[in-house]
């Protein structure tokens, strides 16, 4: 008897089979079988006469979709109906979260099976896990489609909808995603934030005892103004605000007032706090954390995360339960007692909050099995090695006892001139680390880091009399709001509720993909194209790019899956009547001013940004030898919130620059030019069209090119030797900067490193040290 199991990708099915019986066959539909159509070519020609086929939905009878198979997927259908000619049973064992169930919904509308059907459902890819799932199948869940269905039709009428109207408002190619267009607008929100920020200056001053340093924290009554202090709109005190602002001058005086002066401990305050173990990762936090520490995107998370799932390493990946089960519990107790040592495990079974609308038969993200092996006892190596290392080390931390820190907080007092001036220090000692002593949040040793951590002040008594070293002015600027990363836009999505843990990753790859976001040093910083879409949709579409319309929809989705709501009256709702969405886009199409929407005011610059059919631009008043308004092209990589005159003038100069040659290549006697594209300026041999060229990094400032510089530039890549291993060591500069390459791996080069005249020796330096150690190096 033959049975044909069918999973999504060949390396899942290469692990399931391996603990399968005799009679099973394996075998990948690589994703979806069928979806909706991608172009016009691929709507079946009995549909083309009708209106709605361009949407791939059927949107005067019940939603009904169009389902395609495409060209790529026919040869493995074709394999698929063979396999199962020969089979006498159909078991659908896709991923189990909605995506998954709709996998298996489509293979079996598609394969028409005549033998018994079956739904294989496991959240790891282990023997035990298997054998269990073979005796518990049930069938394909409806309801639960019918959710995936919903957001998928959604998704498709609201892209498909307003698309074609940023074609016709702003540029050709645009488009618009429900989820997709939230992320952009809370990015675009972010950079005018940015632009309106004001900074402010403030000082403060420090004391620096025998052993520890003190800061001002107050005088008399009132506290010392810090960057909490100020508001972020005037750069002025907060209003009612009774803070002393301490400028230059005033730290000046009071350092010279206070240097003689008799400094006595007025107060001590001692306490001892627990800190507790954060719940095991769900698909969310291991995106946030494995940013933080690593740099990875949400979307190499995902796809490293997928691989330790497919090898039977770690438990599904998509999730947002926070659950454990029992027998994964006792291997973590049992792992923890084995290598940190019976004091270290938790009393009783640490169980952790439900996350709202969370799926809690699934489990949270851990280490597949009972033997909780580490990343070294498995010989994993690479990005594998560290993601898995960071899900053990937080799964062995989840039943670790408390870490127990005595906190000291200490207040110093000194007088002038009738005045009582208070000195503030805190210091810490972890009394017991607990599970500090495996995992530390943002960190990747939890040794180096518990000794980071502790900041031991010396045994002091109230009344003790200290001995001043020096006093120091020191001054600090208020920073505007930070610009999202993946991390920090994963948890505001999260937070809000938009999107589901699946859907993080391609949220960003997306918007990235589309040019409405570039990356740069981790930030994500949204382009003018963005802020013309955003304002379009903000102005005439606000309820759409609402968090709560967005929210709201996934909690909808979620009682499609329950049966709590149907999905059809869901759909009607989204899409007709005075309010829908068609009639919305509709009723706006002739009132919306492209001109408006395709200018972008910058508050404080001078000149309006304008997006055009090949970009943004702006209109200068300065005039050509026609008399018409010089326009300047903007860089795909120009970062709004800091445009300003002096970039401008910059820009300008540079265009200048790249209509006249720089020299000549001594070697081939080419001209040399510095021109700017659309990602930036960068330096070209020749006039041919693929003509040896290298971006500028914005280290260079542009007046400084010269034919020497340029160059050096066009010397890029280039090989500086070979290390131990025999591999070519080679140093280059891409999109995103320097970089070395050593055997197809890229590190990119610190700005403290002068990448064109970096040597082997730095290079390897560079190469092989982990990322966030340097500091302080200083270019030559």
């Amino acid at each position: 008897m033959k049975k044909l199991v069918i999973v999504e990708s060949p390396t899942k099915a290469k692990t399931i089979s391996k603990f399968l019986p005799d009679g099973y066959v394996v075998k990948a539909s690589q994703g979806h079988i069928r979806d909706l159509p991608r172009s016009a070519t691929e709507i079946p020609a009995k549909y083309k006469k009708h209106k709605w086929s361009s949407l791939g939905v059927n949107v005067e009878k019940d939603y009904d979709p169009i389902y395609v198979i495409p060209q790529e997927k026919k040869k493995i259908l074709k394999e698929l109906e063979g396999l199962l000619e020969k089979s006498d049973e159909l078991i659908l064992a896709t991923d189990e979260d909605r995506e998954g169930e709709s996998i298996s919904w489509h293979l079996k509308e598609v394969l028409k099976p005549k033998v018994p059907v079956k739904r294989m459902v496991f959240h790891e890819i282990t023997k035990e896990a298997i054998t269990e799932a073979l005796k518990n199948p049930r069938k394909v869940d409806q309801n639960i489609v019918n959710a995936q269905e919903t957001r998928r039709i959604i998704d498709r009428l609201f892209g498909y909808t307003l698309s074609p109207l940023l074609w016709k408002k702003i540029a050709v190619g645009l488009s618009a995603g429900r989820v997709q267009s939230v992320a952009v607008r809370l990015i675009v929100n972010r950079e005018k934030e940015r632009r309106l920020f004001k900074k402010s200056l403030y000082w403060d001053l420090l004391a620096n005892f025998k052993t520890f340093e003190a800061t001002l924290d107050q005088i008399n009554d009132s506290k010392i103004a810090t960057g909490t202090s100020f508001d972020e709109s005037t750069g002025n005190l907060k209003e009612g605000s009774k803070a002393i602002l301490i400028d230059e001058k005033k730290a000046e005086e009071l350092k010279k007032r206070l240097e003689k002066s008799e400094y006595v401990v007025s107060d001590i305050k001692e306490s001892v706090q627990a800190r507790y173990p954060y719940g095991p990762f769900i698909t969310s936090s291991l995106q946030i954390e494995a940013n933080r520490k690593f740099g990875y995107s949400a979307k190499q998370t995902m796809q490293v995360a997928q691989k330790l799932y497919e090898a039977g390493l770690i438990t599904y990946m998509r999730t947002d339960s926070y659950n454990l089960s029992s027998q994964a519990v006792s291997a973590i107790r049992k792992s923890v007692e084995t290598r940190y040592g019976k004091e270290f495990v938790y009393e009783s079974v640490r169980m952790f909050g439900k996350k709202k609308g969370a799926q809690e038969a699934h489990e949270a993200i851990r280490p597949a099995g009972t033997e909780m092996k580490s990343a070294d006892e498995l010989g994993l190596s690479g990005e594998q090695h560290k993601l898995y290392d960071l899900i053990w080390k937080r799964a062995m931390a989840t039943q670790m006892k408390d870490a127990s820190v005595k906190v000291v907080n200490l207040s110093i007092k000194t007088t002038s001139k009738g005045e009582e001036f208070i000195f503030k220090a805190s210091g810490r000692r972890i009394l017991f680390a607990g599970f500090l002593r495996a995992y530390v949040e943002g960190s990747d040793n939890p040794d180096e880091s518990l000794d980071d951590s502790e900041k031991i002040l010396p045994e002091l008594k109230v009344g003790q009399i200290l001995d001043l070293k020096s006093l120091e002015g020191k001054s600090h600027e208020t920073k505007p709001p930070s610009r999202y990363t993946d991390a920090t836009l994963v948890k505001k999505l999260e937070a809000e509720g938009i999107g589901r843990p699946s859907t993080y990753a391609s949220i960003i790859s997306t918007i990235v993909d589309r040019g409405y976001v570039f990356k740069k040093s981790n930030q994500l910083i949204p382009t003018f194209t963005a802020f013309a879409v955003t304002t379009l949709l903000e102005k005439y579409f606000s309820e759409y790019v609402d968090l709560n319309f967005t929210s709201e929809m996934e909690e909808s989705l979620d009682k499609i899956e329950t049966n709590e709501i149907e999905y059809l009256p869901y759909l009607r709702k989204f899409y007709e009547g005075s309010k829908g969405i068609a009639a919305m886009v509709e009723k706006n199409l002739g009132v919306i001013d492209a001109k408006e929407m395709c200018t972008v005011k910058l508050p404080g610059f001078k000149f309006d940004v304008r997006v055009g059919r090949y970009g943004a631009y702006i209109e200068t008043d300065q005039k050509d030898d026609k008399g018409d308004s010089v326009k300047v092209s903007l860089d795909q990589n120009v970062m709004p919130a800091d445009l300003n005159m002096e970039n401008l003038a910059e820009i300008i100069e540079a265009k200048k620059k790249a209509n006249m040659p720089l020299g000549k290549d001594p070697v081939s006697g080419l001209e040399v030019f510095m021109l700017v594209g659309r990602y930036g300026p960068y330096v070209k041999l020749g006039t041919e069209q693929k003509s040896r060229m290298t971006s500028i990094p914005p280290t260079i400032p542009l007046d400084s090119m010269d034919l020497k510089l340029a160059l050096k530039l066009l010397e890029l890549p280039k090989t500086l030797g070979v290390d131990k291993m025999g591999n070519e060591v080679k140093v280059g500069i891409g999109r995103f900067g320097p970089y070395i390459l050593i055997d197809s791996k890229f590190r990119s080069i610190p700005k403290s490193y002068d990448f064109l005249n970096i040597e082997l020796k730095e290079a390897l330096e560079v190469f092989n040290r982990p990322k966030g150690i340097f500091r302080g190096r200083k270019r030559k």
